[in-house]
C-alpha cells in the first residue's frame, strides 16, 4: 500500500500503483488551489519583500509538482513502479519543507513574530494536503509529519506546550487518517479489480459457451423485450441477430400464434413464470419455425441491480427436438408391442385403470376382456414362428377394425389380446362385441399362400361386479377365459363367482397333487379288453386315479388336466409306467396292459430311457406294453414327439392311437406312424347303436382301413347289448367298456385274471 514493496505479485502491485498515482494526478488541480489560497491567508506574517520570495517560490514549487504529477497521471496506463511513487513522495517532502520557512522563522522570532493566523493556515494546510495525498499514503504521511514537526517546534519555542501537544495530536490524526484512506482505496480497487477480472472470465466463458455450446443465451427486460440476442439464438429462431433486440421474447417464441392467441401450454407457463418473476428451469414448449415444430428446453433466473430493482430474465435455451423424439420412440417402445403396434401389458393396464377411475365417478361400468387364440400354436409348430408372427400381425389389423373410441385394443403378449370397454352400461352390446370378435376372427387367413384357420376365445369381467381394481378385473376376465377354453374354444363366457371357487379347487389341487406321489395316494385300476369274437381277455389298460385322504376319491379329468400344466405329469407318468410294468409282469400268457401316454411326456428327452427301464426292470417283454396316445400329440409336430415315438417302437412297444376321429385329419396320423390298434372312441359308438348314419359310415371305414394296414381296432365304452351287437358286426376286433368291466384295483384284477384263466383251462 505505501509502495515500498511488491508484496510477492509485482504485476498486480503495479497496477495498483498506477490507480494510485492516475488518482493523485486527477487531484493535481486542487491541491495547486490548496496551496494558494494557503499562501494569501500566510502572506500578512511576513515584511514585503519576504512576501513576494516566500510565495513565489511555495507557488512555483506547487505548481510544478501539480503539473508533474497531471503528467505522470497520463503517462502511466497499467502499470507504475515503485521509483514513480518514491518520485511522488519525494515531491511531497518539497513542498512540505517550503512550508516549513514560515514556522521555523516564528520559532526564531527574528523573522516574525508569531501569529494565530499562521497556526490557523497551517492546521487547514495540513488536513487539505492529507486528504489530497491520500492515493498515495506515504506523501501524504510525509507532508504531515514534516509540517507538523515544524508547527509543533514552532510553539515549544514559544512555550506554547498545549497548542504543540494538540499539533502532535493533530498530526497523528491526520497520518491515520491519510493511510485509513489509502487503504480504503486500495481495498476498492482490489476489490474491483478482482470483479473485473471475473467479469472478463465470465464474459469470456459466456461467450465461448455462446459460440460453441449446444445451448444459446437470451437476456429480456423488465418490459419483456430482447436485450441482447446472441449470433446463435438469432440464427436458432431463424431471424436476423440486428432485428431481434427490442421484440417481445414472448412474440418471438409464439410465431404464428401471436397473432391469433392460440399458444401452446408451455408458452403460457413461461408467460406466467416471467410476469411472476420466478426462476426456472426444464422448461419444454413447442417452438414453430417456417411451418417445421420444433422443442425447445428454457431455464431463466430472473435479474436485479444492487437496490433490488428487477431489470428482467437472462436464460439459455436449447434445441431439444431430437432428444424428445427420441423419448417418444422409447416411450412408444416401453408401451406399445413391437409386432402388432397395439398397445402392450403396460398400457392396457394403464387404460383399465383410468377406465375403472371414469367409471366410478359416473357410476357406470366398464369391462375388460381377453382374447386367446385357438389352435394358434399348432400354426407355430408346423409352418414356424416368422409365419406364426405375420398371422399375430392380420389378427391385430382385424381386431383394430372392430374397435371404436369405447374400446381399446392391445397385446398382452403370445397369442392373447385384450379389450378394455370404457362404458360397458349396455351389456347386449359387450356381449354383441364379444361375438363378433369371434367370428371374425374365425375366417381364414391368407399367408404366405397357406390357409390358415384358427379360431378365438373369449373371456369378460364388468366392473364394479366382477371387481373394482385393474388387478382383479384381469384375474376375473382370465378366469372366464379359462372356462371358454376349457368348453373346447370358440365361445365368448362372462365370469361368475362359481369360476373363482373352481380357480381355488385347481389351486388346492396342484398343492395336494405335488405331495400325492409321495405321499401314496395314487393308484392304478385295470380296465379289460377283451376279444370281439371269442370275449376272451387280451389285457387291461392302466387308469390312474387319486384318492386323498381328506377330499376323498379324485378323478382323473379334475387332476389330470392340473398335472399337464404344472409339469408333473413327467414324474407321475414315469410312475405309472413302472407301476404298469411291474404288475402285468405277473400276468400269465400274453395279456397286455395299455398305458396312456400325456402329449406332455413326450417333450420329454428321457422318455424313450424312462420306458426302457420300466421294461428292463420288470422283465415285461416289450409286446406286452402298448402305450395310447390321442391326436393332440401331432398337433405339437414342433416337440419332436413323433421321433420320440418312433424310438419307443424301436423297442418293440405297441402303439395305439386313442379317441380316433375326435381330432383333425386323423387319416393323416394313420400314414405317418406305426400304430398297433385303433382306439374308436364311445361318443361313434353309441351314435352308431342309435342308428345314425355318420358314426356308422366312420366305423366302417375305420375298420376297412386298419384291416388294410394290419391294425386292430378297439371299440371304447361299450355298455349294452345293442352296442356289443353293433360293433361285432362292424368287425371291431377289441371291445373296452363296462359290458366287460369297470376299471378295478389290483386285487380284482388279479382275481378276475384268475377267473378267465380258470374258464379257459376249462373249456
Amino acid at each position: 500500500m505505501l509502495g515500498l514493496d511488491d508484496g510477492g505479485d509485482a504485476s498486480t502491485w503495479g497496477r495498483l500503483r498506477a490507480i494510485q498515482l492516475d488518482a493523485l494526478g486527477r487531484r493535481a488541480a486542487l491541491l495547486f488551489g490548496l496551496h494558494v489560497v494557503a499562501v494569501m491567508l500566510t502572506l500578512p506574517a511576513f515584511v514585503p519583500w519576504q512576501r513576494v520570495l516566500w510565495a513565489s517560490t511555495v507557488l512555483a514549487g506547487t505548481g510544478a509538482v501539480a503539473w508533474r504529477r497531471r503528467r505522470m497521471s497520463d503517462r502511466i496506463e497499467n502499470e507504475a513502479s515503485r521509483r514513480d511513487i518514491a518520485g511522488a513522495v519525494i515531491d511531497s517532502l518539497a513542498i512540505a519543507l517550503l512550508w516549513t520557512f514560515p514556522f521555523l522563522a516564528a520559532a526564531r522570532g527574528h523573522v516574525l513574530p508569531a501569529s494565530p493566523d499562521l497556526w490557523l493556515a497551517g492546521l487547514a494546510l495540513t488536513l487539505g494536503s492529507a486528504l489530497i495525498l491520500a492515493p498515495v499514503p506515504l506523501a501524504g504521511v510525509t507532508f504531515v509529519v514534516v509540517v507538523a514537526a515544524a508547527m509543533a517546534l514552532a510553539l515549544l519555542t514559544a512555550q506554547m506546550h498545549l497548542a504543540a501537544a494538540a499539533t502532535v495530536m493533530v498530526a497523528g490524526l491526520l497520518t491515520y487518517l491519510t493511510l485509513a484512506l489509502g487503504h480504503a482505496l486500495v481495498a476498492r480497487h482490489l476489490t474491483q479489480a478482482a470483479l473485473d477480472e471475473r467479469n472478463e472470465t465470465v464474459s469470456l466463458l459466456l461467450r465461448d459457451f455462446d459460440e460453441q455450446g449446444s445451448d444459446w443465451l437470451w437476456e429480456i427486460d423488465a418490459a419483456r423485450r430482447i436485450v441482447h440476442a446472441s449470433e446463435r439464438f438469432a440464427a436458432a429462431c431463424r431471424l436476423p441477430a440486428e432485428t431481434m433486440t427490442n421484440l417481445p421474447f414472448l412474440q418471438v417464441l409464439a410465431g404464428p400464434t401471436w397473432e391469433a392467441g392460440n399458444f401452446a401450454a408451455g408458452l403460457r407457463q413461461l408467460a406466467e413464470k416471467l410476469k411472476q418473476r420466478e426462476g426456472f428451469r426444464d422448461l419444454t414448449l413447442p417452438i414453430v419455425l417456417d411451418g417445421e415444430e420444433r422443442w425447445w428446453e428454457i431455464a431463466a433466473r430472473p435479474r436485479y441491480d444492487a437496490n433490488g430493482v428487477f431489470l428482467g430474465f437472462r436464460g439459455v435455451a436449447s434445441d431439444v427436438t431430437e432428444q424428445r423424439a427420441s423419448a417418444d420412440k422409447i416411450n412408444r417402445m416401453a408401451r406399445f408391442d413391437t409386432l402388432t403396434g397395439l398397445p402392450n401389458r403396460l398400457h392396457v393396464n394403464e387404460a383399465l385403470s383410468r377406465a375403472l377411475t371414469d367409471a366410478e365417478r359416473w357410476r357406470s361400468r366398464c369391462a375388460f376382456m381377453m382374447i386367446d387364440l385357438d389352435r394358434f400354436k399348432a400354426v407355430n409348430d408346423t409352418l414356424g414362428h416368422p409365419i406364426g408372427d405375420r398371422l399375430l400381425g392380420r389378427v391385430s389389423e382385424r381386431l383394430s377394425q372392430m374397435m371404436s373410441e369405447n374400446e381399446l385394443i392391445g397385446r398382452l403378449g403370445g397369442d392373447e389380446f385384450a379389450v378394455v370397454v370404457r362404458d360397458a352400461s349396455d351389456p347386449q352390446r359387450v356381449e354383441r362385441l364379444a361375438r363378433t370378435i369371434i367370428d371374425t376372427l374365425s375366417r381364414p387367413y391368407e399367408v404366405d399362400q397357406h390357409t390358415l384357420l384358427i379360431g378365438a376365445s373369449v373371456g369378460v369381467a364388468t366392473s364394479p361386479r366382477d371387481g373394482r381394481t385393474a388387478e382383479t378385473l384381469i384375474r376375473s376376465a382370465d378366469l372366464a377365459l379359462y372356462r371358454s377354453k376349457d368348453r373346447g374354444g370358440g365361445v365368448f363366457h362372462a365370469y361368475e363367482p362359481q369360476l373363482h371357487a373352481d380357480a381355488e379347487e385347481r389351486r388346492v389341487l396342484e398343492l395336494e397333487l405335488r405331495q400325492a406321489l409321495e405321499r401314496g395316494e395314487l393308484a392304478l385300476h385295470y380296465q379289460p379288453v377283451v376279444d370281439a369274437g371269442s370275449g376272451n381277455l387280451r389285457g387291461f389298460e392302466a387308469l390312474l386315479r387319486w384318492n386323498h385322504p381328506r377330499l376323498g376319491p379324485i378323478g382323473p379329468n379334475r387332476f389330470v388336466g392340473i398335472a399337464e400344466e404344472t409339469r408333473l405329469i413327467s414324474p407321475i407318468g414315469e410312475w405309472v409306467a413302472r407301476t404298469a410294468c411291474e404288475e402285468a409282469a405277473r400276468w400269465p400268457g400274453d395279456l397286455r396292459v395299455a398305458v396312456n401316454v400325456s402329449p406332455e411326456q413326450l417333450t420329454n428327452p428321457n422318455f424313450v430311457t424312462v420306458i426302457a427301464s420300466a421294461l428292463a426292470q420288470s422283465r415285461l417283454p416289450a409286446q406286452r406294453l402298448e402305450l395310447e396316445v390321442t391326436e393332440g400329440v401331432f398337433m405339437r409336430e414342433g416337440t419332436g414327439a413323433t421321433r420320440v415315438l418312433e424310438q419307443v417302437l424301436d423297442l418293440g412297444v405297441r402303439l395305439s392311437l386313442d379317441d380316433f376321429g375326435t381330432g383333425f385329419s386323423s387319416l393323416g396320423y394313420l400314414s405317418r406312424t406305426r400304430f398297433s390298434s385303433i382306439k374308436i372312441d364311445r361318443s361313434f359308438v353309441v351314435s352308431a347303436a342309435q342308428g345314425v348314419a355318420e358314426p356308422l359310415a366312420i366305423i366302417r371305414a375305420v375298420v376297412a382301413l386298419a384291416r388294410s394296414l394290419g391294425m386292430m381296432t378297439t371299440a371304447e365304452g361299450v355298455e349294452t347289448e345293442a352296442e356289443l351287437a353293433l360293433v361285432r358286426e362292424l368287425g371291431c376286433t377289441a371291445i373296452q367298456g363296462y359290458y366287460f368291466g369297470r376299471p378295478l384295483p389290483v386285487d380284482d384284477t388279479r382275481d378276475l385274471i384268475r377267473r378267465n384263466l380258470g374258464k379257459a383251462r376249462a373249456a
